[in-house]
């Protein structure tokens, strides 16, 4: 029998594609908005208001910053509605709803012949950035985090095979299926702003101490990949703006370890431009700082009197 998660994603997802996008994006920010204030999502919330802090500063505070939080999960619940409908949206064109800065550092890192990373944070609808790749001729290979059950993790890698995307599961055969593909001088795309695997390297992101994968910068260094740091954020009406970095110098300069450490601290830094450009779009929600495990004395009861006065949206 289908579990529960399964039947209700792909719920959603059928009552994505019913809707019109006029009607179904509002109700999707919304639910985003609304399932956020849930008890149990007390602690991801926890998370965001961290993260806008550091994104912003600290400039973030009070109403201002509680406002940030629901539109953070708003943004999270478009994220949903476009990969829903992004087998149906990928069917046409959908060029005319994305404008973007560098896409010829693509066109030059693969003219190179040992194919490109891209390696982006979990910023606005990163998927909808590969089916548009997918439209130019640039079908994109992606790492994806394995999920349960397993019939929900096929469910996923077969809705993003559908606008284009080769699907490679994050474990330990990803490295050598990741090497193929630039070997084959394909385009990688690697969200790299979580160290899902718990063993990347130490890095200073957002003045904290953390630990970021040390997958892109191994791989490039490995390769001879060019490195692009790179962010998709939503735009109004539907739209996007994908932002392409330069590539970042990847040559070897002492130990591969020392390397290593060396890119990923300046993919960090570009990962730390990126999300300041929209704080409200950057989606993660679990800890991702060790600091992120320790609740600071008093932030329960100030987030809940802050919760209590801001409206709903």
């Amino acid at each position: 029998m289908p579990s529960a998660s399964y039947v209700a994603y792909r719920l959603g997802s059928a009552l994505a594609n019913a809707l019109p996008p006029v009607i179904a994006t509002p109700i999707a920010e919304a639910t985003g908005r609304a399932v956020a204030m849930a008890p149990l999502l007390s602690g991801r919330r926890r998370i965001v208001r961290r993260n806008l802090q550091r994104a912003t500063d600290g400039a973030l505070d009070g109403l201002a910053l509680e406002r940030a939080v629901s539109d953070t999960f708003a943004s999270y619940g478009r994220y949903w509605l476009e990969l829903f409908r992004l087998p149906t949206d990928a069917r046409g064109s959908v060029e005319d709803r994305v404008t973007s800065v560098g896409f010829g550092h693509i066109t030059d890192g693969l003219a190179h012949g040992k194919g490109v990373i891209l390696a982006l944070p979990h910023l606005g609808g990163f998927d909808f950035a590969a089916a548009w790749l997918a439209g130019r001729g640039v079908a994109p290979t992606v790492v994806v985090e394995a999920v349960e059950p397993p019939e929900l993790f096929e469910w996923f890698a077969d809705v993003r095979r559908a606008i284009g995307m080769e699907v490679i599961p994050l474990g330990p055969e990803a490295a050598s299926g990741v090497l193929r593909a630039l070997r084959e001088n394909r385009v990688v795309c690697l969200l790299s702003d979580r160290d899902l695997a718990g063993d990347g390297v130490p890095v200073e992101f957002f003045d904290e101490q953390t630990t970021l994968p040390a997958g892109p910068a191994t791989l490039a260094l490995r390769a001879g990949a060019t490195l692009l740091p790179a962010a998709v954020y939503f735009r109004p009406h539907g739209h996007h703006f994908v932002k392409i970095e330069p590539p970042l110098p990847i040559e070897r300069k002492g130990r591969l370890r020392e390397d290593v450490t060396r890119v990923t601290q300046d993919l960090a830094r570009k990962f730390e431009e990126l999300v300041r450009m929209a704080p409200e779009q950057w989606h993660v929600m679990q800890p991702n700082w060790p600091s992120d495990h320790d609740e600071p004395r008093g932030a329960t009861s100030t987030a809940a009197t802050a919760n209590n006065a801001a409206p709903s949206s």
